[in-house]
């Protein structure tokens, strides 16, 4: 299918060529139609699998079919986890609308001053990108005005709720109450709140779920390259980001001590990148996303905390210097890279201690990576592999501990229980004894007859 088979203005056709799309996606192919026959969109995508333009694209398209007779209020609103997510869709309405004159979109983000959002606030604009916490704050102190929004898109719904937001967008979705329709995507549709969240704002949605995130990485190269040490580690990447096939990387380590310490190196060693990490400072945060995101630097390297939000189309390779904690996680690093139709690489930096939770990622995503060296590199000691240290039948692990032949039956041991009762009687005089010996000896002597 090409994207000329859509119903799209030539305008958006031209932005489409303009940007390299060959095909549409799987989600593309799926919402556009159904969006522009007016219908709510239930979509449960993935990131990077090209939803931004699933829902910009028919947004973009209405207003070319209904456009505004005056300037008036935003028409199209887009509400998003985060302020990083949020400057990328408006980065992409307007290389989609770049042929539309007159076009207007703006956000209304947290972490920006006020003064620098008012010609959102207060101008004519027709998609405002947004994210929950700064958007309320406008709307209950009444500086912002959503009742003539047309479409209201809800990306990673999941994650906004899983963020707090619930309440935020609930009460942003009654105040839009004006609109014509709805499109909520979700990386997973799973959870007794999120369905019952989407019967809420959701009128008669068509439903889609497209390309797991386990499905993802079918088009992603996955190599694994051996260290004896963290200072191979360092060595191994090093040498890979000096390869001019590593066009443009996105280097994931654990902690943000970890990343630090990676920085300093790779200072040191004359590397030019960008950082991000978590409690950084968000003016730094967005001048080294723009950087890499303009290829002013081809190396950014984050924690899994500070790369939330990161969408970025043309990352050639994802490389973890760390693996991560779990095998899901995994999966949406290495999900950075191959977007919007390209193949992409992950590379994994192993130390031994990393082999147990590359076998977990190995048969979760159910891929067995290819093992490549760098020549002058090469790992010294031998890989260990836990997962096929064989372990003891349980009858020879049982002969041993009773140290008879197979089969053969153990002696029994005569079993004797110990009441915590006597236990306590220990060491001290036993007073009935004393008393019936008492009495036998007062029998004796005459002193009581046996009838008495």
């Amino acid at each position: 299918m090409e994207f000329c088979e859509f119903e799209l203005d030539e305008k958006l056709l031209r932005a489409v060529e303009a940007l390299g799309y060959k095909k549409p996606t799987k989600v593309q192919e799926s919402v556009i139609p159904e969006a522009l026959d007016g219908r709510d969109i239930l979509a449960e995508s993935p990131t990077g699998t090209g939803k931004t333009a699933a829902y910009l694209l028919p947004a973009l398209q209405h207003l070319i079919d209904f456009p505004s007779k005056k300037l008036g209020l935003a028409r199209v609103l887009v509400l998003v986890p985060t302020r990083e997510l949020a400057l990328q869709v408006a980065e992409q309405t307007r290389l989609l609308g770049q042929f539309m004159p007159g076009l207007s979109a703006g956000t209304l983000i947290g972490g920006v001053d006020h003064e620098e959002q008012l010609p959102v606030l207060t101008g004519k604009t027709d998609i405002v990108i947004a994210t929950p916490g700064r958007l309320i704050e406008y709307l209950r102190k009444e500086m912002f005005d959503i009742r003539a929004v047309e479409i209201l898109v809800l990306d990673e719904a999941d994650r906004m709720l899983d963020m707090g937001f619930i309440d935020n967008v609930r009460e942003i979705s009654r105040a839009a109450y004006r609109r014509d329709q709805t499109f909520l995507f979700s990386a997973t549709l799973e959870g007794g709140i999120l369905t019952k969240f989407a019967n809420t704002v959701l009128k008669d949605p068509v439903e889609f779920h497209v390309d797991s995130p386990r499905s993802e990485h079918k088009k992603i190269n996955q190599y694994n390259y051996h260290a004896d040490s963290l200072e191979h580690k360092i060595q191994l990447l090093e040498a890979l980001l000096r390869d001019k096939s590593v066009e443009k990387s996105l280097v994931f380590v654990k902690t943000r001590e970890g990343l630090q310490n990676l920085v300093s190196r790779l200072e040191r060693d004359g590397f030019v990148f960008s950082y991000l990490r978590g409690e950084m400072d968000q003016e730094k945060r967005l001048e080294g996303l723009r950087r890499f995101s303009d290829n002013t630097v081809r190396i950014l390297i984050a924690t899994d905390v500070a790369a939330r939000g990161i969408d970025i189309t043309d990352i050639t390779h994802v490389i973890n210097f760390d693996l991560p904690r779990t095998a899901d996680v995994y999966v949406h690093r290495i999900g950075r890279t191959a977007r919007a139709g390209r193949k992409g690489t992950a590379i994994n930096l192993v130390e031994a201690h990393d082999v147990p939770m590359l076998e977990k990622v190995q048969r979760y995503t159910g891929d067995s990576q290819d093992t490549r060296v760098i020549e002058g590199l090469r790992p010294k000691n031998k890989t260990p592999e836990f997962s096929r240290r064989k372990k003891k039948s349980r009858e020879g692990a049982g002969t041993e501990k009773r140290g008879g032949m197979a089969g053969e039956k153990p002696e029994r041991k005569p079993h004797s229980k110990e009441r915590l009762r006597d236990k306590k009687n220990k060491g001290k005089p036993d007073f009935a004894a004393k008393r019936a010996k008492k009495a036998l000896r007062k029998q004796e002597s005459g002193e009581v007859s046996p009838e008495t």
